[in-house]
């Protein structure tokens, strides 16, 4: 199966999916990015208490993978239905933001540290 996925059909798919229960009274920004955060959170809930080794190793555990796999797929649901009722064109998005982290994020200047990017302005303040 490809990685490719079609945003348009998928938001079609979930617009159908909410229709046919009669759930768009619930599908506002505000409610969808509370999803998304509860989604969120189960996905790091899967590994809470997980060593760094093990969760590393946790794609070779079926149970975990699935688990895994299920709590992004309704993460990247809730964020292509919150897109689509802001209007937001997600390629763009993407591409726009990774044009300000590059900026933000000099490969020469950040390389190896995970610091934000407005401690890197301070020092060169």
């Amino acid at each position: 199966m490809d990685d490719i996925i079609d945003i348009n059909q998928v938001k079609k798919m979930l617009q159908d999916f909410a229709d046919a229960r009669d759930w768009g009274k619930y599908h506002n920004p505000k409610n969808l990015a509370m999803s998304l955060t509860c989604e969120a959170a189960e996905l790091l809930e899967i590994f809470k208490w997980h060593t760094e080794a093990e969760a590393t190793a946790a794609k070779h555990d079926a149970t975990l993978k699935e688990q895994t796999e299920h709590e992004l797929a309704d993460i990247l649901m809730n964020l292509i239905r919150v897109a689509d009722l802001m209007d937001i064109n997600l390629s763009q998005a993407v591409i726009k933001k990774n044009e300000i982290n590059n900026q933000r994020y000099p490969a020469d200047k950040v390389r190896g540290s995970a610091k934000k990017y407005t401690e890197y302005s301070k020092a060169g303040s």
